[in-house]
């Protein structure tokens, strides 16, 4: 141990005089003459450090004196304390370049500017070896006045420090608050090209707009001591939010350490991964001894849900880990099927968690509206929960309606008033708690290979419009009937959802044949239309992607319908009777509706194709089943479901998914098209 310390001690006193010698050599000197000379000395080596007020101070603003600073490379650059803030427009760091905001310095953000949605403090993009080191240093913006519709244009990127396609990062020691988006936000600037080595100490981010920070791709992130807290304004509101947006972004190898998530309005760590597939590269991340305190929720976990499709493969490691208080889920994994990415919980504690909320689980499993496999692949070893509510410590919710949960393993010790039990999770533990999920049975998709479709009723009025007017949200899909030779008409209607983005959603259609061409986009808030001639005869695909908002076709001179491929639509504030069909041979099929949550529900109607209410169910949250047996196969038939508003709640996002028969809803009989070999 003295040996340790002995040649610590000797590295410490090395480490010290090369910096002397190099600041006593090369670095603040004599203030030079003129600006000219000091440029002269940086570009020739003589001078490696600087301070920024070399260059001036505007109390008003000192935006162009520190871009210069920046932009003339010096290897290290002091922006020194002057009094007063330094008050900036956007400014843009430079590679190569450490940059030491002394303790008190504040970094103010021009009041009046930022107005373009995307404007940052600072930011990086393409860069590399920056350093900012700002102990005892402030970076703030002015939040209430991004969130006023009366002076800004709202958005939700206008970030303190964006870090974009940079490698070799380090950021020490600030206070990154009141931006009009995220503290810190590690994103792209060119696609394919990830954050790369990113170190992230000490750092405070406080009072963010969004969330306090964003991490969309990295590969070697670490993050340690960290506090992020007091998160309000635009969902998701997080403490953290891994959120990649393209299937070739990265979670590589992203550590958090010793971390604070605060009195956040949305989650403590969240990590939304539906963008990731199969196809994406495994997520490796691991959190150790990171506490949350008083959020909404303490960890948030979504995938895609389609083993060796949509759902990213790899694991992801809570060791050590303390969530306390949070208003609702202490842990929820969503959609995450059994053969994904693996998630383990190790040695962590559940305090207090939905405290207010007695009819729900600290632990809470859910099962996505779409996909096919079965749910879990979570081990909690030696993981306690201390509860004043008795009551279930782990729930599972099947908004599917047939998909079981499985591969939960590890110890869960429950502490209760004074009462302590143990649980060995196992198969037997989950069937014990879940006992129905055994006696459901499955109905597999409609086998779509091979089918080519045709009209249930060929001959129509040449000038009947159709509409299909099933507002369909993140992927909307369609058949559209077209005839060789033939133009067809139709309208695409995009409707913005609550502050959702406005960006125009891409359009593509897709020939019986399977030639594929891009259209113009469709204009949210409008009406856009489109005029084709038809080359070739068949059901013509078109994919529509709205987004967050909704995409329907208002009109067509031809048959449409909705369509999806995987049998599953997501639907939002659809009302009305919408047609399917059941060909010959099907004995059975189902069709599950599915809320969104506790306050978005949907009552839905089954109608058979006499026209009589065959079941009815109100207030749907959890997924239920249609589910029919025909005793007669020998002729196929068009049924119908009805969608209305629930007695409770509200309807907003629902789910609709079709098993065992076509994946297809249209607006009338007239307008079906139907599976043909």
């Amino acid at each position: 141990m003295n040996i340790i310390l002995r040649c610590f001690a000797i590295s410490v006193m090395v480490s010290y005089l090369l910096i002397l010698s190099s600041c006593c050599t090369k670095s603040t000197g004599k203030i030079p003459a003129s600006l000219t000379d000091l440029t002269r000395e940086i570009q020739s080596g003589k001078r490696l450090v600087a301070h920024a007020s070399w260059w001036g101070f505007d109390p008003d603003n000192s935006t162009k004196i520190l871009q210069a600073a920046i932009d003339s490379g010096v290897r290290k650059l002091i922006v020194n304390n002057t009094g007063r803030p330094w008050v900036v427009d956007k400014i843009q760091l430079a590679s190569d370049q450490e940059i030491v905001f002394e303790r008190g310095v504040v970094i103010q953000a021009k009041r009046g500017s930022f107005k373009g949605k995307a404007d940052s403090l600072f930011t990086a993009s393409l860069k590399k070896n920056i350093t900012l080191n700002g102990y005892g240093a402030e970076f703030r913006m002015w939040r209430q006045d991004y969130d006023d519709p009366g002076q800004y244009e709202h958005a939700e990127w206008r970030h303190t420090l964006s870090i974009r396609s940079c490698s070799n990062v380090c950021v020490y020691g600030l206070i990154l608050a009141e931006s009009g988006g995220d503290g810190i936000y590690l994103g792209v600037a060119r696609r394919g090209i990830t954050n790369k080595d990113i170190h992230i100490k000490d750092v405070t981010c406080i009072d963010n707009y969004r969330q306090g920070v964003s991490v969309i791709s990295a590969e070697n992130l670490l993050m340690e001591n960290c506090i992020l807290k007091n998160t309000a304004g635009t969902a998701p509101m997080a403490g953290i939010d891994f959120e990649p947006n393209m299937p070739d972004e990265k979670l590589v190898n992203c550590v958090m350490r010793n971390c604070v998530s605060e009195n956040n309005k949305g989650g403590a760590y969240e990590f939304y991964l539906k963008q990731l597939t199969a196809a994406t590269t495994p997520i490796s991340v691991r959190l150790e001894n990171c506490r949350s305190v008083g959020c909404r929720s303490a960890v948030g976990i979504s995938t895609g849900d389609e083993v060796g499709t949509t759902a990213v493969n790899g694991v992801m490691e809570f060791v050590n880990c303390t969530f306390k208080g949070s208003e609702g889920t202490g842990i929820a994994v969503r959609g995450k099927p059994a053969e994904g990415c693996k998630i383990h919980f190790k040695n962590c504690k559940l305090l207090n968690c939905l405290a207010g909320k007695p009819d729900q689980s600290p632990i809470q499993i859910s099962s996505a509206p779409s996909g096919a496999d079965n749910m879990g692949g979570l081990t909690f070893a030696n993981c306690r929960i201390i509860d004043p509510v008795a009551r279930m410590p782990l729930a599972y919710m099947d908004m599917n309606g047939d998909r079981q949960l499985v591969d939960i393993t590890g110890r869960l010790t429950v502490e209760c008033n004074g009462q302590t039990k143990v649980y060995t999770l196992d198969k037997k533990q989950i069937d014990a708690w879940f006992p129905a999920q055994a006696e459901i049975k499955s109905v597999l998709p409609f086998e779509l290979k091979g089918i080519q479709w045709q009209p249930l009723v060929r001959e129509t009025k040449s000038d009947t419009i159709n509409s299909c007017m099933v507002r369909q949200r993140e992927r909307a899909g369609f058949l559209l009937w077209a005839e060789s030779g033939r133009e067809v008409k139709f309208v695409i209607r995009v409707e913005p959802v609550g502050k959702g983005h406005k960006t125009p959603a891409k359009v593509r259609i897709i020939t019986p044949s399977g030639k594929e061409t891009t259209l113009a986009e469709a204009v949210p808030g409008q009406d856009t239309s489109y005029t084709f001639n038809a080359v070739e005869t068949g059901a013509h695909r078109l994919v529509c992607e709205p987004g967050s908002n909704t995409a329907r076709i208002s009109s067509s001179t031809r048959q449409v319908c909705a369509f999806s491929e995987t049998g599953s639509m997501h639907l939002l504030s659809t009302m009305g009777e919408f047609f399917f069909y059941v060909p010959a041979g099907v004995k059975e099929f189902v069709v599950k509706v599915a809320g969104d949550s506790p306050g978005e529900l949907v009552k839905a109607m089954l109608v058979n194709p006499d026209g009589s209410v065959v079941e009815e169910k109100d207030n749907i949250g959890t997924a239920h089943r249609f589910h029919v047996t025909r005793s007669d196969t020998s002729k196929g038939a068009s049924w119908s479901i009805r969608f209305a508003k629930p007695s409770q709640a509200v309807l907003e996002d629902f789910y609709v998914n079709l098993r065992g028969i076509p994946p297809v809803l249209a607006g009338t009989r007239e307008t079906l098209l139907i599976p043909v070999k």
